[in-house]
């Protein structure tokens, strides 16, 4: 019911404003099929009587006729911005009235060129069309037939509607007014009926506001009822924890356990409120919230007594602190951050206020002004500080610079002790300013020495000038020097390629004599054709073959090393099997192995390695460092032939427990011709081609040989060989592996 009456005023409402709409709109379409009828009539009428007169010769004279005809026309006739316009047989307008109106040149401008009117004129009839200022008009056009021209009349739709628009007024006033009674009997027993329901719902929208309230304070609403000992919680309570309400009140200890433990507990506040020593609280503590996070909250209560049971209630707030708490811990760990940082900087630091008291300083500017270094310094003026210790004594003070900002400054100062001081001071933006002295001793030092040294530089440049003209004369000198061991150098190598082919010619035709020798001693030595007839005549023989044996063996040396050094030895690589080539070189050495009864160990590991290599090559290798080894190593001594892998090549070891080499001579060795004894102290026979020839065969299979000895208790000579074939970078890693 409280409702229907509402309903009803509504629905009358409704009624009246659709029948006074449609009352307006047939009204409006009344006043514009009157409009075109009266229209219609007027063209007609002054149509006809501008067919009976005669044709205007000229402007003024249609405008004469046009006024004579509207003015014997009723004058109500042309009201309401009717416009008269009448034309020539071309189409210009000759005359409009009323006369002042202001109109286009021809018709087709105001009706437009595609108008039917303009076309069709009588036929046509009267039609709504868009006029050349935007507004809608009716309008219509007659054909004269005396002057061949046109009559148009026109009139704005506005101008057709002034009327309907007053009408329309009055009657939307009478209809507001009959509305505004009807809401207000309406409005009045809306309030009315809202009055009681308002009482009830403004305790619940205080509710809602304040349970708002404190939920975006982040903070909640606490009843804690002592007696009974149970808490109530508002809404933002909960939502604050992020716990759901289960029951209007909260027991105590389910409150207490969720607090703390090192901080204070209901127990010892509610001991405070029983005892009657307070009646306030103001109290921050942390309690557990649903995701397990701890909360800050300060609650503010105080106690007061309820009148209906007279029991005693704690009523407060508890605010959420955490972001404030954060915030101190941060602004905390900043504040230590900021004294560390400043405490570790090796310049005199201090920082004032607007009002010139201290606000930080380090260490060295306590030191620097002998201050206490125990003394609270924070917050003091300058004088006060200044008092407490002794500024430094300033010798001289020297600005910095050439130009001095308004709020900054920069100076050098040298004290008593001759120590300088660089002090740069400068104003920050709340009117205090800051101070860094920066002890520039040493730097004013390097100055000092500078200048010194530029004087030495000078006296430098002069002894320089002087100097250049005997260098210029001296690199006069280099350069015919250096002509000059350029062709002694070519001469030189000349002279190497001479002797290298003369050894090897001399070579080749001493081996022809030497075959025969040891040839025909052989013979002789066997036999063959019949005894000797001494022993004497056998041992010569045997001497003979032997000797001659010995030099084509150097001889062989020689013609190898030519070959090499000459670049004609062209290696044949295959795979070969490291364990037969040692045994193959062995072999050839045995004979003098057991002449001095000398002990052979061979480990090759792996024993099927095989690496490639030019079989002569390796023999000559292994063969030549096994005669050494066998050589310089006493009767009844050891030698030892090693091969392990390392990567991507072999190395052989030859070792021996011989006389070993001087460690001045090992550079030498490895040279053609090179020997540890000289010439007049020889007690080994041999040319000195043996360890040459077998580093320049492993050097070229892109391998190194490298030779470790001590004098008197042996010698290792490794061979390093490559299982791949080698690129240059490979023979030098290779090198500096071995």
């Amino acid at each position: 019911m409280r409702l229907a009456v509402p309903a009803l005023l509504a629905l009358f409402l409704i009624t009246l404003a659709t029948s006074a709409w449609v009352q307006v709109r047939d009204s409006r379409e009344e006043t514009v099929i009157d409009a075109i009828g009266d229209i219609d009539v007027i063209a007609s009428l002054a149509a006809l009587k501008l067919d009976q007169r005669a044709a205007p010769n000229s402007a003024k004279a249609a405008a004469l006729q046009l006024s004579e005809i509207a003015q014997s026309m009723p004058s109500s006739v042309l009201l309401r911005s009717r416009v008269l316009l009448l034309t020539d047989m071309n189409g210009n307008v000759q005359a409009t009235y009323p006369a002042g109106v202001v109109a286009p040149a021809t018709l087709g401008e105001l009706l437009g060129e595609a108008q039917p009117l303009t076309v069709f004129a009588d036929r046509a009839g009267v039609m709504t069309i868009k006029l050349a200022d935007g507004d809608q008009g009716i309008a219509t056009v007659r054909s004269i037939a005396s002057s061949g021209g046109q009559l148009a009349v026109v009139q704005p739709i506005p101008r057709v509607l002034s009327g309907w628009w007053a009408r329309t007024i009055g009657q939307v006033s009478l209809l507001g007014a009959a509305t505004v009674v009807l809401l207000g009997i309406g409005l009045a027993y809306v309030m009315q009926a809202n009055r009681a329901r308002s009482a009830d719902e403004i305790c619940e929208k205080v509710r809602d506001r304040i349970d708002s309230a404190l939920s975006r304070g982040r903070c909640g609403l606490w009843d804690w009822d002592v007696g009974r000992g149970r808490i109530y919680w508002s809404d933002s309570m909960y939502e604050l924890l992020g716990y759901e309400r289960r029951d209007e009140f909260l027991s105590f200890g389910e409150v207490n356990a969720m607090i703390h433990a090192d901080d204070e507990d209901l127990y010892t506040i509610a001991e405070q409120l029983a005892s009657a020593r307070t009646s306030l609280l103001d109290y921050e503590f942390r309690i557990r919230s649903a995701n397990n996070d701890w909360v800050w909250l300060r609650a503010r209560a105080e106690l007061m007594s309820d009148p209906d049971d007279e029991t005693s209630h704690l009523v407060g707030i508890a605010v959420d602190v955490t972001e404030q708490r954060n915030l101190e811990e941060k602004s905390a760990r900043a504040d230590a951050r900021l004294h560390d940082a400043v405490e570790a900087i090796s310049e005199a630091f201090v920082l004032w206020d607007a009002n010139n008291r201290l606000v930080l300083c380090n260490s060295k500017f306590q030191k620097l002004h002998e201050l206490p270094a125990n003394a609270a310094l924070q917050g003091k003026s300058y004088a006060e500080v200044m008092a407490l210790g002794r500024p430094p004594e300033v010798q001289h003070q020297f600005a910095r610079g050439d130009r001095q900002d308004a709020d900054a400054r920069s100076f050098e100062a040298r004290l008593n002790d001759g120590r300088w001081l660089q002090i740069n001071e400068r104003r920050t933006k709340d009117g205090g300013y800051v101070s860094v002295g920066t002890d520039i001793t040493a730097l004013k030092r390097h100055e000092h020495r500078l200048v010194e040294s530029e004087k030495e530089l000078i006296a430098s440049v002069l002894d320089l000038k002087q100097s250049r003209q005997k260098l210029e004369a001296q690199t006069h000198q280099l350069a015919d020097l250096a002509e000059r061991y350029l062709d002694q150098k070519a001469q030189a190598e000349s002279a190497n390629r001479a002797k290298s082919e003369f050894l090897a010619n001399m070579s080749h035709e001493l081996r022809t004599p030497l075959n025969a020798i040891i040839g025909f001693a052989e013979v002789m030595q066997s036999g063959i054709f019949g005894s000797l007839g001494s022993e004497k005549y056998e041992e010569y023989c045997h001497d003979i073959r032997s000797s001659g044996e010995y030099l084509l063996s150097v001889i062989n040396d020689i013609l190898d090393m030519s070959r090499i050094e000459a670049g004609r030895t062209t290696l044949t690589k295959v795979p070969m099997e490291v364990n037969g080539a040692v045994q193959r070189a062995l072999r050839l050495v045995s004979e003098q192995v057991r002449a001095k009864n000398l002990t052979v160990t061979v480990d090759v590991q792996p024993d099927d390695i095989v690496v490639p290599a030019d079989e002569r090559g390796l023999h000559q290798i292994l063969v030549n460092l096994l005669q050494n080894a066998t050589k310089f190593t006493n009767d009844g001594g050891c030698i030892t032939i090693r091969t392990r892998q390392a990567g991507n090549a072999v190395n052989l070891y030859v070792e021996d427990n011989g006389i070993g080499i001087p460690d001045h001579a090992l550079q030498r060795l490895g040279r053609p011709f090179e020997q540890v004894e000289t010439e007049f102290s020889k007690s080994y026979k041999g040319s000195g081609l043996g360890l040459a020839i077998a580093r320049s065969i492993a050097e070229l299979h892109g391998g190194s040989l490298r030779i470790k000895s001590q004098e008197g208790v042996g010698t290792i000579v490794l061979v390093h060989l490559p299982l791949t074939e080698a690129t240059s970078a490979d023979i030098a890693l290779a090198d500096a592996a071995a």
